[in-house]
């Protein structure tokens, strides 16, 4: 019997071996209750290029609440931002297994906005 979190795990593990045959910049996201948290991961996965988070005081002053899809819009808006200061125009998206639904989509479509491919 498989669980949530080993399934969401395995969903996980089969995106990122997809993505490192093609060796690109990822773009990874983590949600947790309260706060939503998103990387730029270089192509071979060994260093964190930038990140961005509700967790972040700036961030925390500026939203009452880090765990709605407003707050995962603003992630979205500023990791884009971010990762076009360091010329990153294109990155995979992994979702860490999470759907593409709700917050999880509510950062993609914002950092798409704010100018990132994938």
């Amino acid at each position: 019997m498989v669980d949530k979190r080993q399934a969401r795990s395995r969903r996980a593990r089969q995106t990122r071996a997809r993505i490192a045959g093609t060796g690109t910049v990822r773009l990874t996201v983590h949600r947790s209750n309260c706060h939503i948290y998103a990387q730029v991961i270089a192509g071979d996965g060994a260093k964190v290029l930038t990140s961005a988070s509700t967790v972040e005081p700036e961030v925390r002053q500026a939203l009452k609440n880090g765990g709605n899809i407003k707050a995962a819009a603003e992630i979205g808006k500023r990791i884009a931002e971010r990762a076009r200061q360091l010329g990153i125009e294109a990155v995979a998206f992994d979702r860490s297994g999470y759907k593409f639904h709700g917050r999880v989509k509510a950062l993609a479509e914002a950092a798409r906005a704010a100018g990132l491919k994938f």
